[in-house]
């Protein structure tokens, strides 16, 4: 656990203070670089812009992230895929699979 449960949860007074002073209904984004700040039940209903290190991601607070932090709903790291060469060559040949099967499907019906 990183921190003591005599300590408390953390959440960011600034993020706090923006919360009080809108209004539930607006759907305009508070701006935040407090990934480490718990989602409290305030939150709730409310978009934050959290920055993930180069752009700042769109998160809409619901009951079920309460709990949690708001770094855990903006990723830092962009999964491009796995494989090299032999990944491409497979993908390769599902996608002339692909074009076969959607060629043969257009011939079928017209010899009908």
């Amino acid at each position: 656990m990183t921190r003591s449960l005599k300590k408390g949860l953390y959440v960011d007074e600034r993020l706090i203070q923006k919360i009080k002073n809108k209004k539930p209904g607006d759907r305009a984004p508070i701006k935040t670089w407090s990934r480490a700040s718990v989602i409290s039940p305030e939150m709730i209903g409310f978009t934050f812009a959290v920055h993930n290190g180069k752009i700042f991601v769109s998160v809409l607070v619901n009951e079920e992230m309460v709990g949690h932090r708001l770094g855990e709903f903006s990723p830092t790291r962009k999964f491009t895929r796995h494989g090299g060469k032999m990944q491409k060559e497979i993908e390769m040949a599902a996608k002339q699979k692909e074009v076969e099967a959607s060629k043969a499907a257009k011939t079928s019906p017209a010899s009908k």
